[in-house]
């Protein structure tokens, strides 16, 4: 198959500068470098094409022979090696993968200055406090400069000095043939400073563990897991670097009387056996009070009612959610004599025509018996 033309593959005019040569070059390696496409198989083959032209165009007797003679300059009998063989005219190819994986050559690497972590602290409200809102205070850990040696880590009297290893850079370059790879310098740990005489307040840290107290405003309608972010308080940055943040996450503590489904509230409420055949009225409670739901005659155990508007309008929401009140029939306990007598009275009046007024019961034998063939 035939090669491409290598100003073609960087998409470079013929007359290009080696500046504009190795620009483009830049733009292709990042765009198709292997570690950036893991999916897709032709990247490397991209990246390898984008790789060859550069090595030839970027050596200025490499390209001399390619403008003239093509790639047969580089073909058997030709200058030997051609593209693809080791160097790339002195090309640092850390320039490319600092620009992929985030460092990069010149002005001493990697700043020194980095943003301070942030912060996580889990709050337990209530159901009530959650579909109300409330004010709170909290009081939670936190890293802060050190007030003898203003975060400088060097005993008062003295001052930090540069690495001797990394100049001060925080970052030592190493070079593997014609790769040169920029990793954070172990004796420093990045920070570019070497502290002789510690703090002995901080132990050279710089920083030191407090704790301090912050109001928190909880908005109306949060649900489990929802985060209020308090922007800078978290920890402090480093070698001046700004603060981090502060994210308290919500956790509603379990309910007596409901169960909270996003915006809607669920309630079981007890009705008698009585209630449950003749119809009533019974008064179920909500958020805002007590309520009153009538209940129709031969209402069966597990009867949903809903009551619009009487859920939790939440943060993002426009409207109220729904109170679903479930009716559980329950069984009486502790009979008299008396109220033994009339049952069993009622139930032998009731098994001349069980199908009547047992019809789930009813419904329920006769897919038994179906079950069993009978």
């Amino acid at each position: 198959m035939a090669k491409k033309d290598y100003y073609e593959v960087l998409g470079v005019n013929r007359d290009a500068s080696d500046e504009e040569i190795k620009k483009a070059y830049r733009k292709l390696a990042m765009k198709h470098h292997p570690d950036r496409n893991p999916d897709n198989p032709k990247a490397e083959e991209h990246f390898k094409e984008a790789k060859e032209a550069y090595e030839t165009l970027s050596d200025g007797q490499k390209r001399a022979a390619y403008d003239q003679y093509g790639h047969a300059a580089f073909e058997a009998g030709g200058m030997g090696g051609g593209a693809g063989g080791a160097g790339a005219a002195g090309f640092d190819f850390s320039d490319i993968f600092g620009d992929i994986f985030g460092g990069g050559r010149g002005g001493g690497g990697r700043s020194n200055v980095h943003r301070g972590a942030d912060l996580r602290y889990n709050m337990e409200i209530t159901l009530e406090q959650a579909a109300r809102g409330t004010e709170t205070q909290i009081r939670v850990p936190t890293m802060a400069e050190c007030e003898t040696c203003h975060g400088s880590g060097a005993k008062p009297g003295t001052s930090p000095t540069t690495c001797t290893t990394c100049g001060g850079h925080g970052q030592v370059r190493m070079q593997q043939g014609f790769f040169s790879i920029q990793q954070t310098c172990q004796r420093c740990h990045g920070t570019g400073k070497m502290v002789a005489s510690p703090c002995k307040d901080c132990s050279g840290n710089g920083r030191i563990k407090q704790h301090k107290t912050l109001s928190v405003k909880i908005p109306a309608g949060v649900d489990n897991d929802d985060r209020i972010r308090l922007s800078g308080e978290g920890e402090h940055g480093v070698n001046g670097g700004p603060p981090g943040d502060l994210y308290v996450v919500i956790h509603t503590k379990p309910h007596a009387v409901f169960q909270r489904d996003h915006n809607d509230l669920h309630c079981e409420m007890p009705i008698s056996f009585s209630t449950a055949a003749l119809g009533g009225e019974i008064e179920i409670p909500t958020l805002d009070g007590a309520a009153r739901i009538k209940i129709p005659a031969e209402t069966q155990s597990g009867k949903q009612f809903r009551l619009r508007g009487k859920g939790i309008k939440g943060v993002r929401s426009s409207s109220y959610g729904d109170l679903h009140c479930h009716v559980i029939v329950e069984t009486p306990v502790n009979l008299t004599e008396r109220q033994k007598e009339l049952l069993r009275e009622f139930e032998t009046i009731n098994a001349t025509d069980s199908g009547h007024h047992n019809p789930r019961a009813k419904s329920w034998m006769d897919k038994v018996k179906d079950f069993f063939g009978q």
